[in-house]
C-alpha cells in the first residue's frame, strides 16, 4: 500500500466523518493519536470536546455546546471519545469507548471486547463504529484499529475488522473514516485503513488536520502525542464551537 499525504486526503473529500488516525511521529519518539467529528445537521453540530477527571485518569468526552438543540438518542452524538486504561490508550467514534476500557478491565482483548457491539443504529446510514487502541509500554509501541460496518448496508449483518501493527515506522500511520464520502445514505468506508505520512510537531499536526477538514462540515478535534520511552503525553483540543 502506497503511503498517502493526509491532508490531499482531506481536502478532496468534503464528508469523510468521523475519523480516527493512529501513527508514530518522524523522529520516532512519539507515538500519535488523533480523532475529529463532524456533522451535516444542527445536532451533529452541536458539539466540543472536553476533558474530564474520572477516578484519577483523564476521558475525553463529547458533549453538547448548546444543551437546548439536543434532539433523539443523545449517545450517537454524546459519548466519551479517549479513555485511559494503564499503558493503553482507547480513541473511538462511540459509547463503545466505554465497552472497550470495560472488556479489557475484565482481561478481554481489544478485538474480543467489541463483540457484543454492532454498527451504529442510525438506519440507512448503519454509521460504522471505528476504534483504535494504542499502547505504549517499556519504550516498545503497537496499535490496532476496529470497524463495525453494516454488510453493504444491509443491517442484518455486522462486518468486523482488525487491524493490527506491530512494528510502527517512524513518520507513518493508518488512518480510518467513517464515510467515502458525502450522500443519501452515506457510504460507509470500504477497504484496510489508509497508509498515510506523520510529521511536525503536535501543533504543526493539529493545524494541518483541521485546516485540511471541510470548513462548513467539522466539529472538533483531538490530537495526541504520547512519549514512548516515558508513557508521558501532551495533547490539543480544538473546537469550532466556542
Amino acid at each position: 500500500m502506497k503511503i498517502s499525504d493526509l491532508s490531499e486526503i482531506l481536502k478532496a473529500n468534503e464528508y469523510p466523518g468521523r475519523g480516527i488516525v493512529a501513527g508514530k511521529s518522524a523522529d520516532g519518539k512519539y507515538a500519535v493519536s488523533a480523532y475529529w467529528t463532524m456533522g451535516r445537521s444542527a445536532g451533529s453540530r452541536n458539539r466540543i470536546f472536553v476533558v474530564e477527571n474520572e477516578d484519577g485518569s483523564e476521558v475525553v468526552r463529547t458533549k453538547a455546546f448548546d444543551p437546548s438543540l439536543v434532539a433523539g438518542d443523545p449517545s450517537l452524538i454524546i459519548y466519551a471519545a479517549v479513555r485511559q486504561l494503564g499503558n493503553k490508550t482507547i480513541v473511538t467514534n462511540g459509547d463503545q469507548t466505554d465497552t472497550i476500557f470495560e472488556g479489557m478491565k475484565k482481561g478481554e482483548t481489544f478485538e474480543q471486547s467489541l463483540r457484543c457491539r454492532k454498527y451504529e443504529h442510525d438506519a440507512p446510514n448503519y454509521t460504522p463504529r471505528i476504534s483504535s487502541l494504542l499502547n505504549v509500554e517499556g519504550g516498545k509501541y503497537d496499535y490496532a484499529i476496529s470497524i463495525l460496518k453494516s454488510d453493504n448496508g444491509n443491517g442484518d449483518n455486522t462486518l468486523r475488522f482488525t487491524f493490527a501493527y506491530d512494528n510502527p515506522q517512524n513518520g507513518e500511520g493508518h488512518f480510518i473514516h467513517t464515510y467515502m464520502g458525502n450522500g443519501n445514505p452515506l457510504p460507509s468506508f470500504e477497504g484496510e485503513p489508509e497508509r498515510v505520512k506523520i510529521s511536525g510537531t503536535i501543533d504543526e499536526f493539529t493545524d494541518m488536520i483541521w485546516t485540511s477538514l471541510n470548513e462548513e462540515n467539522k466539529v472538533s478535534l483531538f490530537v495526541r502525542f504520547i512519549d514512548i520511552e516515558s508513557g508521558k503525553y501532551e495533547e490539543r483540543i480544538v473546537n469550532k464551537n466556542k
